[in-house]
């Protein structure tokens, strides 16, 4: 456009040039809207103008309030599409501004949204899944919609996400998409045929607390630990650390240079996205008017630390509590990953975190999926997303779907002492097997609480277990170590998690 032309615009649509009327970024054009929940369109305008809004035939209309906000709702519909979601703004009798042309957004789905959040096992792209070369030239299907978040922490809760928008899944668009959460929706909308969206709000290395708002932590006295360590945080770091950053790393290139060994440092945990609040207000506060089906969670690895592991499950429960007050559409599933097998430090407890996880599936509607038998001891990032996918995916069938379909593996309920030996009881056991030979990595302790090695077996949908080294046992445990050696499965495939009888 020239600028002749557009000086012309000026004269002729001021109004349109500089539109009142703004709609979030989470609302656009080939977005999938929630099913049988009432569709919600908000934003912002000119304070007292009037705002229509138009979808499937129905309009609703909406004044912004004093300070520019509006919202409207309109009637929940079933699966379908696609349809145009229409926003027009009315200025107010003599505000002297002229009729807005209408926001127009296509190609929208009505559907099943849902959201994946975590670190780094959440965020792992597709295009480095192990089955990226066979799936990714695949990915093209308009039924799966995809919208990325970018990082961003804040101080304060935002009112917008930063995006580049939705997008229909294919090669391009999903090669860098969550790889865990695009197996997710690609499964669902093959087996529930519906539309399926997905919002990645992910971020690597991030602590649990980061993504809980402010508030909700300040609510349980026992998390006070946290906002310590983060004084300890910010007393120590800002420039200062910037500058031991900066020197680590000089240091490591002079002795690569000199072909010396490489020196270690003590990691810094990153201000920017350590702090409790700080994603919550960026990544997941601007998303919460929109209505989803559920989430998906893929996070614990950072919060593995021996002083930080114990308060896992306090954290992710208000995460999954105020996560579900603030959408406020009921106790929506929140399906999680409980972490894999890597063989990390001595100063980390994977084997307490896993067992935080399995004390969180005491809230109502969630559902974990094991992978200690698909991880990588080497690499804290296992490229084998494909199961994580299908497996998260089978406990949606089961918790929002209503298909009768097994979604767990073993989940330990009890162990009663039997002279020599003593036996665990579980949950999701039919079919219990040993994978590849004889049962491994169970161990029991007496009354002096020393762990040995174990002889076990599978009787019925119970574990037997045992050790000449102790004549009374009373205490078991399995898979019992940051990255153990475990083969218990029940008759669907599903691991076991693994667990100790009493802490």
């Amino acid at each position: 456009m020239n600028c002749r032309r557009f000086l012309l615009l000026l004269l002729v649509f001021p109004a349109v040039v500089f539109a009142q009327v703004h709609v979030p970024t989470v609302i656009g054009s080939h977005m999938v809207v929630q099913r049988d929940l009432p569709v919600h369109v908000w934003g912002t305008a000119a304070p007292g103008e009037s705002v229509a809004v138009t979808f499937r035939g129905e309009t609703r209309t909406s004044q912004a309030n004093r300070i520019g906000d509006w919202s409207v709702y309109l009637s929940p519909g079933a699966a379908g599409g696609p349809f145009d979601l229409s926003v027009q703004g009315t200025p107010s009798a003599g505000s002297g501004a002229a009729q807005e042309f209408p926001i127009v957004f296509t190609d929208i789905l009505v559907g099943d949204l849902w959201l994946a959040s975590g670190q780094s096992n959440m965020e792992f792209p597709l295009s480095r899944a192990a089955t990226a070369a066979h799936d990714l030239p695949h990915a093209s299907n308009p039924r799966i919609r995809l919208l990325m978040v970018k990082k961003r922490s804040s101080q304060f809760a935002e009112e917008d996400v930063d995006t580049d928008g939705w997008a229909v899944s294919n090669p391009d668009t999903a090669k860098d998409f969550s790889a865990a959460a695009w197996y997710f929706a690609r499964d669902l909308e093959q087996r529930e045929h519906v539309p399926v969206g997905v919002i990645d709000a992910t971020w690597g290395g991030t602590v649990a607390e980061s993504w809980v708002r402010l508030t909700a932590l300040g609510e349980d006295a026992a998390l006070m630990p946290l906002f310590v360590s983060r004084g300890k945080m910010t007393d120590n770091g800002g420039k200062r650390a910037e500058r031991e950053v900066k020197d680590d790393e000089r240091q490591r290139e002079e002795a690569k240079a000199a072909g010396q060994p490489i020196p270690q440092f003590p990691w810094h945990p990153p201000l920017e996205s350590w702090g409790p609040g700080l994603l919550w207000n960026g990544m997941i506060a601007p998303l919460t008017p929109l209505a989803i089906r559920g989430v998906i969670w893929y996070q614990g690895e950072s919060n593995s630390a021996l002083e930080r592991a114990p308060l896992y499950h306090r954290i992710f429960r208000a995460l999954i509590e105020d996560w579900r007050r603030q959408w406020a559409v009921g106790d929506f599933p929140f399906l999680y990953v409980q972490i894999s097998n890597y063989k990390s430090t001595p100063l980390e407890d994977w084997a307490a975190l896993r067992e935080q996880q399995v004390d969180t599936l005491e809230l109502r509607n969630t559902a974990m999926a094991v992978t200690i038998d698909i991880g990588n001891p080497d690499d804290v990032h296992p490229t084998n997303k494909l199961e994580v996918g299908l497996r998260l995916a089978r406990a949606a069938r089961a918790l929002s779907y209503g298909e009768m379909v097994e979604y767990s593996g073993p989940l330990f309920r009890q162990a009663t002492p039997q002279g020599a030996a003593i036996r665990a009881w579980f949950d999701h056991a039919h079919g219990l097997l040993a994978k590849g030979g004889e049962l491994t990595g169970f161990e029991v302790a007496g009354a002096d609480g020393k762990w040995v090695a174990a002889t076990a077996r599978i009787d019925g949908e119970t574990v037997v277990a045992s050790s000449p080294a102790v004549t009374a046992p009373t205490l078991m445990r399995y898979g019992w170590a940051n990255s153990p050696q475990c083969n218990l499965f029940n008759g669907e495939g599903l691991p076991a998690s693994p667990f100790r009888s009493m802490r």
